[in-house]
């Protein structure tokens, strides 16, 4: 199958990969969209895998208050230059997430911050771990724009497309007349 240039141009826009990977992944999957999705997305994973160690200390706080001022969140979303965190990419992450802390209540990030104790205590109310995590820790919830994908995918494409280590550092959910 011919590669053409409107099939580069849709996939780039799809995923942001570049020209050039964009022409590649189209090349390797016969002209398939989905299989050349797939292949950005394992080479995008195998980047974000190699920015995953590195130190996030810039980024930002975002702020997103709900309705008429009943409930907020403060969200802090890490990544490791000044520039990247002022991208409409990376301000766009952070309010999604903002939105999904205020969506879902998370009490951790995630399931490594969680206390054994607490686990221990809960265990009986869930049939697995990973159900009570879904609960619990942000990056384990479903996404609430894409329920087939997690917090935590979400995040690593962030850092497969921004080239860059991206976290959340800590977050706090304000509810009026809550605990």
């Amino acid at each position: 199958m011919k590669i053409t240039a409107e099939m580069i141009k849709s996939l780039r826009q799809e995923t942001g990969a570049g020209i050039l990977e964009s022409k590649e992944a189209l090349a390797a999957a016969g002209g398939d969209m989905e299989r050349a999705r797939e292949i950005l997305r394992q080479k995008g994973l195998s980047a974000a895998a190699k920015v995953a160690g590195r130190e996030a200390r810039e980024g930002l706080v975002e702020a997103y208050i709900h309705g008429p001022g009943r409930m907020g969140v403060l969200l802090e979303l890490n990544c490791e230059t000044d520039f990247v965190a002022r991208t409409p990419e990376f301000q766009t992450l952070a309010h999604d997430l903002a939105l999904q802390v205020a969506a879902t209540d998370p009490h951790y990030i995630s399931a490594e911050d969680v206390p054994p104790a607490v686990w221990e205590e809960e265990k009986k109310n869930y049939p697995s771990p990973d159900d009570f995590y879904k609960q619990v820790c942000l990056l384990s919830q479903p996404f609430i724009k894409d329920e087939g994908i997690t917090v935590g995918e979400i995040i690593t494409q962030a850092q497969a497309k921004l080239g860059e280590n991206v976290s959340v550092r800590r977050f706090v959910r304000y509810e009026l007349g809550g605990g």
